[in-house]
């Protein structure tokens, strides 16, 4: 079935259809171009969303950060933030490829059915003038008859007429035999054109119209399939970034799952854990004697240098903790500003950022004195003395670090005693049988128990080691220990590109071609730690190698 048999004389159909199918083939494009648009736009929206709930601060410094509920939130923004991504991917993915794609192909149908139906304007034209050809022999030939007969209806009149001269009816004569001679003429061009024309008409409809249709039905059917996969593109794309929106939506589920109320509370308890002994007893003071009792060392708010208090209203009372106003506190180095607990962990926290620049500023040194060893015994890669401000640079920083690290381990030493010295004391506190209620003014055996008790006190308080002991013992064996590292398993392995022969310490040689282990990458002062098959361990230049990591 075909549009050139069936659709013969339907010519102005074919045209109104092949137009509706571009038409149709435009909208499409401009719907997914809405579409487009409102993708992008959800996508953006989606990212100024996160944008807006994201923490401001950085993780290191937003104490809010260890809870896992805040971490989870966190995740799930990210998660969203990748969704919104896989949206703009979708965007560009139709934008890319059924839009412009098929708005190229409209363009190129457009052009391609402008030339079939021209060319089917020009057959008809040309059918027309044919027949407008023949129709005009055709009257000729029905003229040139009447006017032949006529003529010879004329010359038998005269012929007949005995008062006509001979000379008129020759003449008569003559003019019949020529209008006879015309309408011959006329009559074989007319059965000529009739002859051609025929044969034009039957070429226009069983031949050149059939193929400009049957070209237009390649072109609408063409059309028609690319509109389809277009309409597939529609939901490939979507399914394209289906499993990356899958696993958002996993991860969102995984989110939701690692809310851990206990791990919460513990962080809680780590974050403001102050390490204070819960405050004691409040002593009985007896008003109805004029004595002076000593103060208890258990309970918070009394003096501790050991006078007397003063009675009356002269005499100034402490706030107990933690009912008391919290005045504002003025940061410290060492964090005594801080409770013993929370100074021990910002103690601890900067001690081991000091260890880490520390071994950093050693690794350092290291590199320096290799490379100078390198460039002493090859001067054509460079000057020793080039190096010597930055060796005396990093010793100077190494010196420094120590200082510090020094510092703060005795800062650390004295916190640790206080918290340890404050859980003591809670315990002991909550281990005590509590007194008994007061119902009359305590003996002199009270005074002389709780006397006895601060006595005590003072005796387990100076029997404590002093904090000055603990500077005795060597401080950067840690870091000694560092230094001695273990046989470790290979990162890699590399080629030697180059001979190297390794004459300076921790240096070693390779030859050409060779096959190393990569024990350690290049940490910016252009050697790499290398080990050979049959043994040995030391540092080549990086750029002697082809490296390849596991």
């Amino acid at each position: 079935m075909d549009w050139g048999t069936e659709l013969w004389d339907q010519f102005e159909v074919i045209e109104r259809h092949t137009q509706w199918g571009l038409d149709l083939l435009d909208r499409y494009v401009k719907f997914v171009k809405e579409r487009t648009e409102v993708e992008q736009a959800y996508a953006k929206q989606l990212r100024s969303l996160v944008k807006k709930y994201l923490p401001k601060r950085p993780v290191k410094d937003d104490p809010e950060s260890k809870f896992s509920q805040q971490q989870s939130f966190v995740q799930i923004l990210q998660e969203v933030n990748d969704f919104a991504g896989q949206r703009e991917l979708v965007a560009e993915n139709l934008s890319v490829r059924v839009c412009l794609d098929l708005a190229k192909y409209s363009q190129e149908m457009k052009q391609e059915r402008k030339m079939h139906l021209q060319e089917g304007r020009r057959a008809q034209q040309q059918l027309e003038s044919g027949f407008k050809q023949l129709e005009n022999s055709k009257r000729k030939f029905e003229r040139d008859c009447r006017e032949a007969e006529k003529a010879a209806q004329t010359a038998e009149r005269l012929d007949q007429d005995i008062n006509a001269t001979k000379a008129d009816v020759e003449k008569a004569k003559q003019q019949a035999h020529l209008r006879s001679h015309m309408a011959e003429e006329s009559k074989n061009e007319y059965a000529a054109q009739l002859q051609r024309f025929n044969r034009d008409q039957a070429h226009f409809y069983f031949s050149q119209m059939p193929q400009i249709f049957d070209k237009l039905q390649d072109m609408d059917e063409r059309r028609t399939t690319h509109l389809g996969a277009g309409y597939g593109l529609l939901s490939e794309a979507e399914l394209q970034v289906l499993p990356i929106i899958t696993k958002c939506l996993e991860g969102m589920k995984v989110a939701a799952a690692a809310v851990d109320t206990k791990n919460d509370s513990q962080v809680l308890i780590e974050l403001h854990k102050s390490g204070f002994a819960r405050p004691g007893d409040v002593e009985f003071e007896d008003f109805s004697q004029p004595m002076n009792r000593a103060p208890s060392d258990s309970s918070l708010g009394t003096p501790s240098d050991g006078r007397p208090e003063l009675r009356g209203p002269a005499r100034s009372r402490a706030k107990r903790w933690p009912f008391g106003k919290k005045n504002k506190t003025v940061v410290t180095e060492d964090f005594s500003h801080l409770p013993p607990e929370q100074q021990r962990k910002r103690l601890q926290q900067q001690l081991e950022e000091r260890n880490r620049e520390l071994q950093k500023e050693v690794d350092q040194r290291e590199a320096l004195k290799k490379m100078k060893d390198v460039y002493e015994k090859t001067p054509q890669m460079g000057d020793p003395t080039s190096l010597e401000p930055q060796i005396a640079e990093t010793l100077n920083n190494i010196e420094r670090l120590k200082l510090e690290v020094q510092k703060y381990e005795a800062w650390l030493a004295e916190a640790e005693s206080r918290v340890l010295s404050n859980r003591g004391d809670s315990l002991s506190r909550h281990t005590r049988p509590p007194d008994p209620p007061a119902s009359a003014p305590p003996d002199s055996s009270s005074s002389s128990s709780s006397s006895n008790r601060e006595s005590q006190d003072n005796k387990e308080s100076s029997e404590e080691p002093p904090l000055e002991e603990g500077q005795d013992t060597p401080i950067y064996t840690e870091f000694d220990e560092d230094f001695e590292e273990e046989p470790a398993s290979p990162i890699g392995h590399c080629v030697a590109i180059y001979h190297f022969e390794g004459s300076s310490e921790g240096t070693i040689s390779m030859a050409e071609g060779e096959d190393l282990s990569l024990m350690e990458e290049d940490k910016g002062d252009g050697w790499t730690r290398v080990r050979r098959k049959q043994g040995g361990e030391g540092y080549v230049p990086t750029s002697y190698l082809r490296v390849t990591l596991n």
